[in-house]
């Protein structure tokens, strides 16, 4: 811890480390295998075990499989919940008790025992239990027990009226009467060695309330009845002075240990929890439980200080959890705020308040930026297991924790939690003593209010008229040397915007032209490809139409050669016949004689039978030459349609050819008008910068020189004369395919 100017202290973030020890079907599936190795009590050592992904990476030379953290204090699994209550909270708790503002967080992966940190069980308590206890024990009988004094805003109290307080009383009751019961912690169990209030009243108001998938559910609301029905969203709203606050939650007035472990089961009951397969009843919100104690001497209100104790929901991998649908939902958004307070985190270590911290991108880091900004200490519990299977997500967390560890905390000796709060009555209006208080008013008095007050102020103090004179022209002249320098100024910072303008104009416009000049060449090649492309499927189209066409009626060359040969052998034997027949009517008419009449006419029959069978062959071959001479006229006419076909797809290749010329010339057209556009522009915009530039160099000492020929050669680098090569290829290859 350092001081800084101001009076304020200067002190890093407290992050602690605990370590959960392994549980008996961790170490049956073989998880230990000596991946945590604690060093001392504040170095740790990880070492990859075999399978994850670190190791994999340090294999592939990426990374290393050994890391080493550092923390302000480690605790083993031998670490019992008092010794951890003792050596961690212990010093914030004495801060919230005096009047200071405190934030715990518990942050590890699924199944890491944060839950237990922070609420334990009834044999072992948690943090949270204990603070209680040792609230109650610090507080003893000067419990303040009207009820009417009740937390307003951030830091503000309100006066309830009579009827306010019967509500307050019933609600208390509601929540009461829907709890069993249950034993209150005792307070032998928690060791507190803090000392006993003195002559001061105090009041205990608790709130308990989680952000789930980036809503705000109070968990102090009773249950509804059904299921179908949504609980209320509440908002995050922010008070005017920097601090947000949950609005309309619900705050509950506790003067008794036994009222403590009540609302911790009710509100325990109603928090969002699934089972996943890394861990059976998962927390899948971050619940925060706050603490309001407010110091009260008779009516009035001397001090509120702010105890916040958040359990993170567990960071975690979808595909080691199994997770889908709603909880795949759930983890989205838990690891996005978690990713938000990451963020935050590096960001206030790398520059504490001059850079931009995202602390409205969540709502977990928007209610607690106030106390990451100085108003209160904050300090964080890291939970982690031995387990082998979860090193990769041990080792995320682990870097987490250690650029938490390098935050900076700049924590006023005054915070505003220690002055006295503004109270305001039951139609929240600021009141002091009954009355409107001149320091709660000047707070909701705007800023120009102030201002005119701070002005009559200034009236009110009389100078002599020589003093008065004299410091005007002192005014004055710092006045007109100040504006001097301002002007002077201003043109020197608008000459080097204009030169480093003109100077990122020159530059983005080669860039341009370098980038047409690839679109172009890139574009052609595309053009040259479909091209070759679009012919390849016109060549395979034709020929399946070819094929496709002759499948039905094709007869193989060889078939066709031995019908033609029995065609030529039939008509031989036709012709053989028909000689034979007339050399056989010539012999018959060549004996006349009488004698032989007989002979003659046994003879003829015998020749008529054999010419009708001969006859009768013949036509029958006759017929079969018919056919196959028009199986041959039916072939040649199917081979004339191919070629018909054939020559009707040519043409139509060299059609499409054709149109692709057009389109190609067309497409370098639109190239050329895309180019003259962005040359038009590109030139409005030079002048412009050109005009500006000459005004400035008008109003400053020395002239900038211009630098000529800018745009003439942007102009000759942009329109590049076209390439009609492919315009030749396509003349011919439509010649080719022609002949």
């Amino acid at each position: 811890m350092s001081e800084v100017p101001g009076g304020a202290e200067q002190q890093t973030m407290r992050v602690y480390l605990r370590v959960r020890p392994f549980s008996k079907e961790e170490l049956a599936d073989n998880e230990d295998q000596d991946c945590v190795v604690i060093e001392n009590s504040q170095t740790v050592t990880l070492n990859a075990p075999k399978g994850s992904a670190t190791m994999k990476s340090s294999e592939k030379g990426i990374g290393m499989s050994l890391h080493k953290f550092s923390f302000s204090q480690i605790f083993g699994p031998e670490m019992t919940q008092l010794e951890l209550f003792e050596d961690t909270v212990k010093s914030q708790m004495c801060d919230f008790l005096e009047g200071k503002n405190a934030l715990i967080f518990s942050y590890g992966v699924t199944n890491a025992g944060k839950t237990y940190t922070i609420q334990g069980t009834p044999k072992e308590p948690g943090i949270l239990p204990r603070v209680l206890d040792a609230t109650f024990h610090y507080i003893g009988s000067h419990v303040y027990e009207g009820m009417d004094l009740k937390p307003y805003h951030r830091n503000d109290a309100q006066h309830l009226d009579p009827d306010q307080v019967k509500q307050e009383r019933s609600a208390k009751a509601a929540i009461f009467a829907s709890v069993k019961e249950c034993d209150p912690l005792r307070a032998s169990v928690l060791a507190s060695n803090l000392n006993e209030a003195g002559s001061s009243q105090f009041a205990l108001w608790v709130a308990f309330f989680e952000i789930y998938n980036e809503l705000v559910y109070d968990l102090l609301q009773p249950s509804l009845c059904s299921k179908s029905k949504k609980r209320a969203a509440l908002r995050v709203c922010d008070d005017g002075a920097g601090n947000a606050y949950v609005k309309d939650l619900r705050w509950i007035n506790i003067q008794t240990m036994g009222d403590a472990s009540k609302l911790l089961q009710f509100g325990n009951r109603n928090r969002s929890a699934a089972a996943t397969k890394m861990n059976q009843s998962s927390s899948r919100s971050h619940s925060i439980f706050t603490m309001k104690l407010l110091k009260i001497d008779g009516s009035t209100v001397k001090r509120i200080s702010e105890f916040s104790l958040c359990d993170l929901a567990g960071s975690e991998r979808c595909n080691k959890t199994k997770t889908f649908g709603e909880r795949l939902k759930e983890a989205a958004n838990i690891n996005n705020s978690l990713l938000t307070l990451g963020k935050c985190i590096t960001a206030l270590r790398n520059n504490q308040t001059d850079s931009y911290i995202p602390f409205r991108e969540s709502k977990l880091t928007k209610l607690f930026q106030a106390v990451f900004c100085g108003k209160g200490s904050a300090s964080m519990i890291v939970n982690i297991n031995q387990c082998a299977s979860t090193y990769d997500e041990t080792l995320h967390v682990m870097k987490f924790s250690a650029v938490a560890k390098q935050v900076v905390q700049v924590i006023p000796d005054k915070p505003l939690e220690a002055l006295a709060p503004c109270l305001v009555g039951h139609d929240g209006k600021p009141l002091r003593n009954g009355v409107v208080g001149s320091q709660a008013l000047e707070s909701y008095l705007s800023e120009e209010e102030q201002l005119d007050d701070e002005e009559d102020e200034a009236d009110m103090s009389l100078l002599p008229q020589n003093e008065l004179v004299n410091m005007i022209e002192s005014l004055r002249t710092k006045f007109l040397a100040e504006r001097r320098r301002h002007l002077v100024q201003e043109m020197e910072i608008r000459k080097e915007m204009g030169d480093a303008m003109l100077q990122q104009l020159m530059e983005s416009e080669e860039l341009r032209t370098r980038q047409v000049e690839e679109l172009k060449e890139s574009y052609q090649v595309k053009l040259e490809n479909t091209f070759e492309m679009y012919k390849d499927a016109f060549k395979e189209h034709a020929y399946q139409s070819a094929m496709n066409n002759l499948e039905d009626d094709y007869v193989p060359l060889d078939e066709f050669i031995a019908e033609q040969e029995k065609v030529e052998a039939l008509k031989r034997k036709v012709s053989e016949l028909e000689t034979i027949t007339s050399s056989v009517k010539g012999s018959v008419c060549a004996r006349p004689t009488v004698d032989q009449s007989c002979q003659t006419n046994a003879t003829e029959a015998a020749g008529d039978y054999r010419c009708k069978r001969l006859y009768e062959e013949k036509c029958g071959l006759e017929r079969i030459c018919e056919d196959k001479q028009q199986l041959i006229l039916s072939l040649e006419k199917r081979l004339m349609e191919v070629s018909e076909t054939l020559q009707k797809i040519r043409d139509g290749f060299l059609e499409k050819s054709a149109d692709l010329e057009v389109l190609q010339r067309r497409c370098d057209d639109q190239m050329e008008i895309v180019c003259a556009l962005n040359n038009v522009e590109k030139d409005r915009e030079i002048d412009s910068l050109k005009a500006e530039l000459a005004k400035l160099s008008q109003k400053s000492p020395v002239k900038p020189k211009t630098k000529r020929g800018l745009l003439a050669n942007i102009r000759e680098a942009v329109t590049s004369p076209r390439k009609s090569s492919t315009g030749r290829t396509l003349r011919k290859t439509v010649r080719a395919v022609n002949h």
